[in-house]
Formats: C-alpha cells, structure tokens, sequence
C-alpha cells in the first residue's frame, strides 16, 4: 500500500522560511497530480498549493509570491518552500496525491500531516 509521507515542518518566525517534502513510501510507477493543504485551528482545510503531472501548479492566493510547490520525479517527491512565513501559516500542512504503483494499480493517499507554526 502506498502511503505517502511529509516531512520539513518546525517552528519558525515572522518572515523565516521552511521547506516541506512529501514523497510516498512503496512502489511507485507513475505519480500523478500532487497538493498540499492545511488546517489551522478552527477552520477549514485548504488547498495551499497543487503540482499536476505535467507541470502546471497553482496557489492560494494568500500564499501567491511567497510559496513555491515543485517536484523532482526521480525521487518521487514534492516540494514546498514557503517563504517570508506569517503567522497566518501556522497549522498542519497535508500532501495528498496519487498515481499509479509497482502493482499497476492507482492509489490515492493523504499524509499524516507535519506542524508549521510561524510565532515570535
């Protein structure tokens, strides 16, 4: 089963940055589109930045200019740097994403999720 998994999360201060990765664990064919979300307390979960298979990302508009979202598929692993860091970020940051894996069956999978609070 393919699981994916997040990692890069920490606390940092206004105006810092902090590189988050998502990669799933298994294996993996293919890898389709990928996204990262959020959830800060008390509000819904939202899509924060998204990387399709051929290349076409998109963001929050409350992040635009200061995220990047990139992949490298000889790792299978999926970047997101976030720079000049507000304390608005703060919450857990999911990646989720799907393909097809070694079996040549589609999976599709949401990680665990890594902490990001921005504090000073």
């Amino acid at each position: 089963q393919v699981r994916i998994v997040e990692s890069g999360g920490g606390l940092v201060q206004p105006g810092e940055s902090l590189r988050l990765s998502c990669a799933p664990s298994g294996s993996i064919f293919s890898l389709w589109a990928m996204a990262w979300y959020r959830q800060a307390p008390g509000k819904q979960r939202e899509l924060v930045a998204s990387h399709t298979s051929a290349g076409t990302t998109s963001y929050a508009d409350s992040v635009k200019g200061r995220f990047s979202i990139w992949r490298d598929d000889t790792k299978n692993t999926v970047y997101l740097q976030m720079n000049s860091l507000k304390p608005e970020d703060t919450g857990v940051y999911l990646c989720s994403g799907g393909g097809i894996d070694g079996a040549g069956k589609r999976w599709d999978s949401w990680g665990q999720g890594t902490q990001v609070n921005v504090s000073s």
